[in-house]
Protein backbone atom coordinates (compact mmCIF):
# COMPACT_ATOMS: atom_id res chain seq x y z
CA UNK A 1 0.00 0.00 0.00
CA UNK A 2 0.90 3.50 -1.11
CA UNK A 3 2.22 5.36 1.94
CA UNK A 4 -0.26 8.27 3.10
CA UNK A 5 1.16 12.00 3.35
CA UNK A 6 1.41 13.53 6.79
CA UNK A 7 1.23 16.85 5.17
CA UNK A 8 -0.02 18.44 1.82
CA UNK A 9 1.17 22.34 0.73
CA UNK A 10 2.97 24.53 -1.13
CA UNK A 11 7.22 25.02 -1.12
CA UNK A 12 7.48 28.50 -2.43
CA UNK A 13 11.00 29.70 -3.31
CA UNK A 14 10.90 33.60 -4.01
CA UNK A 15 8.06 33.66 -7.18
CA UNK A 16 8.64 29.72 -7.96
CA UNK A 17 6.06 27.69 -6.28
CA UNK A 18 5.24 24.06 -6.59
CA UNK A 19 2.56 21.70 -4.35
CA UNK A 20 4.50 19.23 -2.11
CA UNK A 21 3.83 16.64 0.24
CA UNK A 22 5.79 15.34 3.16
CA UNK A 23 6.10 11.61 4.30
CA UNK A 24 7.48 10.16 7.08
CA UNK A 25 10.82 9.02 6.73
CA UNK A 26 11.41 7.75 10.29
CA UNK A 27 9.42 5.62 12.30
CA UNK A 28 9.27 3.34 15.24
CA UNK A 29 5.99 1.19 13.93
CA UNK A 30 8.28 -2.07 13.38
CA UNK A 31 9.67 -1.88 16.89
CA UNK A 32 7.81 -3.94 19.09
CA UNK A 33 5.09 -2.99 21.41
CA UNK A 34 3.73 -4.46 24.39
CA UNK A 35 0.07 -3.91 25.65
CA UNK A 36 -0.30 -3.93 30.05
CA UNK A 37 -2.30 -7.05 30.80
CA UNK A 38 -3.98 -7.90 34.15
CA UNK A 39 -2.45 -11.18 35.16
CA UNK A 40 -4.75 -12.79 36.91
CA UNK A 41 -7.82 -12.29 33.99
CA UNK A 42 -5.40 -11.80 30.87
CA UNK A 43 -7.28 -8.84 30.32
CA UNK A 44 -5.83 -5.51 28.65
CA UNK A 45 -5.50 -2.47 30.86
CA UNK A 46 -6.74 0.19 30.45
CA UNK A 47 -5.27 4.21 31.30
CA UNK A 48 -7.43 6.47 33.46
CA UNK A 49 -7.17 9.75 34.53
CA UNK A 50 -8.21 10.49 38.30
CA UNK A 51 -8.48 13.43 40.40
CA UNK A 52 -5.16 14.19 42.23
CA UNK A 53 -6.80 14.80 45.41
CA UNK A 54 -9.81 12.63 45.57
CA UNK A 55 -8.66 10.19 43.53
CA UNK A 56 -12.04 9.57 41.61
CA UNK A 57 -11.92 9.70 37.91
CA UNK A 58 -12.45 12.64 35.80
CA UNK A 59 -14.74 11.84 32.72
CA UNK A 60 -12.69 13.58 29.21
CA UNK A 61 -15.41 16.48 29.05
CA UNK A 62 -13.99 17.87 32.30
CA UNK A 63 -10.72 17.54 31.30
CA UNK A 64 -9.11 20.71 30.42
CA UNK A 65 -5.16 21.87 30.01
CA UNK A 66 -3.85 23.86 33.12
CA UNK A 67 -0.74 25.76 33.24
CA UNK A 68 0.87 26.02 36.73
CA UNK A 69 1.22 29.88 38.01
CA UNK A 70 2.20 28.63 41.88
CA UNK A 71 1.46 26.36 44.80
CA UNK A 72 -0.80 24.15 42.59
CA UNK A 73 -2.63 27.01 41.21
CA UNK A 74 -3.59 26.69 37.57
CA UNK A 75 -4.28 29.10 34.58
CA UNK A 76 -7.24 27.07 33.25
CA UNK A 77 -7.39 27.09 28.90
CA UNK A 78 -10.28 25.75 27.27
CA UNK A 79 -10.33 23.68 23.76
CA UNK A 80 -11.16 26.49 22.07
CA UNK A 81 -8.84 29.05 23.32
CA UNK A 82 -5.90 27.11 22.60
CA UNK A 83 -7.18 26.80 19.09
CA UNK A 84 -7.88 30.52 18.79
CA UNK A 85 -4.43 31.31 19.78
CA UNK A 86 -2.58 29.19 17.59
CA UNK A 87 -1.80 30.46 14.25
CA UNK A 88 -3.71 29.57 11.33
CA UNK A 89 -1.93 26.92 8.64
CA UNK A 90 -1.40 28.99 5.14
CA UNK A 91 -0.16 25.68 3.95
CA UNK A 92 2.65 27.50 2.36
CA UNK A 93 6.73 26.14 3.27
CA UNK A 94 7.81 29.76 2.48
CA UNK A 95 11.75 29.78 1.65
CA UNK A 96 13.68 32.90 3.97
CA UNK A 97 17.07 32.02 3.15
CA UNK A 98 20.00 29.21 2.06
CA UNK A 99 22.76 28.46 3.42
CA UNK A 100 25.79 25.71 3.25
CA UNK A 101 24.91 22.14 3.84
CA UNK A 102 26.70 21.61 6.75
CA UNK A 103 25.88 25.62 8.21
CA UNK A 104 24.45 24.34 11.01
CA UNK A 105 24.79 22.17 14.13
CA UNK A 106 22.89 19.02 13.96
CA UNK A 107 21.95 19.37 17.33
CA UNK A 108 18.84 21.36 16.04
CA UNK A 109 17.84 18.51 13.91
CA UNK A 110 14.48 17.08 14.97
CA UNK A 111 12.87 14.84 12.45
CA UNK A 112 13.28 13.78 9.13
CA UNK A 113 10.32 13.63 6.23
CA UNK A 114 10.46 12.95 2.78
CA UNK A 115 9.57 16.04 0.65
CA UNK A 116 7.95 15.07 -2.73
CA UNK A 117 5.88 16.64 -5.53
CA UNK A 118 1.80 16.20 -4.73
CA UNK A 119 0.87 16.44 -8.46
CA UNK A 120 2.39 15.38 -11.81
CA UNK A 121 1.89 19.11 -12.41
CA UNK A 122 4.92 20.14 -9.80
CA UNK A 123 7.36 18.58 -11.08
CA UNK A 124 9.00 20.80 -13.65
CA UNK A 125 9.30 23.44 -10.58
CA UNK A 126 9.72 20.82 -7.75
CA UNK A 127 12.83 19.69 -9.74
CA UNK A 128 14.54 22.86 -10.95
CA UNK A 129 14.44 23.88 -6.84
CA UNK A 130 15.63 20.35 -6.01
CA UNK A 131 18.46 20.49 -8.55
CA UNK A 132 19.62 24.31 -8.02
CA UNK A 133 20.23 22.79 -3.77
CA UNK A 134 22.22 20.06 -5.25
CA UNK A 135 24.24 22.27 -7.75
CA UNK A 136 25.22 25.21 -5.22
CA UNK A 137 25.63 22.74 -2.16
CA UNK A 138 23.05 24.42 -0.38
CA UNK A 139 19.86 23.70 2.20
CA UNK A 140 16.60 25.54 2.09
CA UNK A 141 15.35 27.50 5.72
CA UNK A 142 11.52 27.61 5.46
CA UNK A 143 8.71 28.17 7.88
CA UNK A 144 5.21 27.07 8.19
CA UNK A 145 2.61 25.47 10.45
CA UNK A 146 3.47 22.46 11.06
CA UNK A 147 0.57 19.74 12.41
CA UNK A 148 -0.51 22.83 14.82
CA UNK A 149 3.37 24.30 15.60
CA UNK A 150 5.19 27.22 14.05
CA UNK A 151 7.77 25.28 12.24
CA UNK A 152 11.42 26.07 10.91
CA UNK A 153 12.27 23.25 8.30
CA UNK A 154 15.76 22.51 6.82
CA UNK A 155 14.94 21.29 3.36
CA UNK A 156 18.07 19.96 1.17
CA UNK A 157 17.98 17.62 -2.37
CA UNK A 158 17.88 14.00 -1.43
CA UNK A 159 18.42 11.70 -4.70
CA UNK A 160 15.18 12.37 -6.80
CA UNK A 161 13.48 14.30 -4.12
CA UNK A 162 14.47 16.45 -1.24
CA UNK A 163 14.61 15.85 2.89
CA UNK A 164 13.01 18.16 4.62
CA UNK A 165 14.23 18.06 8.35
CA UNK A 166 12.20 20.17 11.37
CA UNK A 167 14.56 22.19 13.74
CA UNK A 168 14.35 22.76 17.43
CA UNK A 169 14.06 25.90 18.31
CA UNK A 170 16.63 27.71 20.19
CA UNK A 171 15.14 27.50 23.66
CA UNK A 172 14.36 24.07 23.01
CA UNK A 173 18.36 22.88 23.16
CA UNK A 174 19.87 22.79 25.89
CA UNK A 175 23.45 24.44 26.89
CA UNK A 176 25.84 22.59 26.25
CA UNK A 177 28.31 24.70 28.23
CA UNK A 178 26.12 23.78 30.81
CA UNK A 179 26.38 20.16 30.27
CA UNK A 180 30.12 20.33 29.93
CA UNK A 181 31.05 22.41 32.56
CA UNK A 182 32.62 19.77 34.89
CA UNK A 183 34.68 18.24 31.85
CA UNK A 184 38.69 18.74 33.36
CA UNK A 185 41.00 20.52 30.65
CA UNK A 186 43.63 17.67 29.72
CA UNK A 187 46.48 18.22 27.61
CA UNK A 188 47.04 15.22 24.91
CA UNK A 189 49.96 14.89 23.27
CA UNK A 190 52.97 12.70 22.16
CA UNK A 191 52.93 8.83 22.17
CA UNK A 192 49.40 9.12 23.56
CA UNK A 193 48.20 10.86 20.83
CA UNK A 194 50.11 9.23 18.04
CA UNK A 195 48.71 6.12 19.19
CA UNK A 196 45.01 7.63 19.13
CA UNK A 197 45.36 8.78 15.89
CA UNK A 198 46.92 5.27 14.63
CA UNK A 199 43.89 3.49 16.11
CA UNK A 200 41.11 6.04 14.33
CA UNK A 201 43.23 5.52 11.05
CA UNK A 202 42.70 1.49 11.26
CA UNK A 203 39.51 1.46 11.64
CA UNK A 204 38.23 4.33 9.48
CA UNK A 205 35.25 3.13 7.46
CA UNK A 206 32.10 4.03 5.49
CA UNK A 207 28.80 4.33 7.23
CA UNK A 208 26.63 2.04 6.58
CA UNK A 209 23.34 1.44 8.62
CA UNK A 210 22.32 -1.90 7.81
CA UNK A 211 25.18 -3.29 9.40
CA UNK A 212 23.88 -2.38 12.60
CA UNK A 213 22.11 -5.00 14.66
CA UNK A 214 19.20 -3.93 16.98
CA UNK A 215 20.06 -6.39 19.65
CA UNK A 216 17.32 -4.89 22.46
CA UNK A 217 14.80 -5.73 19.10
CA UNK A 218 16.00 -9.03 18.72
CA UNK A 219 16.00 -10.18 22.10
CA UNK A 220 12.69 -9.64 22.72
CA UNK A 221 11.38 -11.36 19.37
CA UNK A 222 13.17 -13.99 20.25
CA UNK A 223 11.44 -14.04 24.26
CA UNK A 224 8.58 -13.58 22.45
CA UNK A 225 8.70 -16.66 20.08
CA UNK A 226 10.13 -18.51 22.66
CA UNK A 227 7.07 -18.31 24.98
CA UNK A 228 5.07 -19.00 21.80
CA UNK A 229 6.88 -22.54 21.09
CA UNK A 230 6.89 -23.04 25.33
CA UNK A 231 10.89 -22.67 25.16
CA UNK A 232 13.02 -21.01 28.09
CA UNK A 233 15.30 -18.98 26.83
CA UNK A 234 18.68 -18.27 28.78
CA UNK A 235 19.05 -14.92 30.33
CA UNK A 236 21.61 -12.89 28.64
CA UNK A 237 25.02 -12.39 30.37
CA UNK A 238 25.50 -9.69 32.58
CA UNK A 239 28.33 -7.49 31.24
CA UNK A 240 31.37 -7.22 33.69
CA UNK A 241 32.51 -4.10 35.08
CA UNK A 242 35.31 -2.73 33.19
CA UNK A 243 39.05 -2.97 34.84
CA UNK A 244 40.80 0.55 35.43
CA UNK A 245 43.85 0.01 33.41
CA UNK A 246 46.69 2.78 31.91
CA UNK A 247 45.60 4.93 29.54
CA UNK A 248 48.74 4.55 27.65
CA UNK A 249 48.91 0.80 27.88
CA UNK A 250 45.56 0.37 26.36
CA UNK A 251 46.23 2.43 23.46
CA UNK A 252 49.31 0.83 23.48
CA UNK A 253 47.49 -3.04 23.19
CA UNK A 254 44.47 -1.45 21.08
CA UNK A 255 47.18 -0.65 18.14
CA UNK A 256 48.04 -4.07 18.24
CA UNK A 257 44.55 -5.31 17.33
CA UNK A 258 43.46 -6.11 13.78
CA UNK A 259 40.89 -3.34 12.20
CA UNK A 260 37.52 -3.92 13.42
CA UNK A 261 34.95 -5.48 10.23
CA UNK A 262 31.71 -3.41 9.75
CA UNK A 263 29.02 -5.77 11.74
CA UNK A 264 26.88 -7.77 9.96
CA UNK A 265 23.05 -7.99 9.88
CA UNK A 266 21.62 -10.48 11.90
CA UNK A 267 17.71 -10.58 11.06
CA UNK A 268 15.23 -12.56 13.91
CA UNK A 269 13.38 -15.55 12.56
Amino acid sequence: MAPRANWKGTLKVAEVTCAVALYTAASISERIAFHTINRATGHRVRREFVDSDTGKPVDRDNQVKGYEINGGEHVMLEPEEIAAAIPDSDKVLNVSAFIACDGIDEIYFDKPYYLTPAESLAADAFSLIREGLKQQNVAAIAQTVLFRRMRNILIRAHGPGMIATTLNFDYEVRSAEEAFKNIPEHKIEGEMLDLAQHIIKTKTGKFDISGFDDRYENALAELVKAKLDGRKIAAAPKARPGKVVDLLAALRESAKLPARKTPTRRKSG
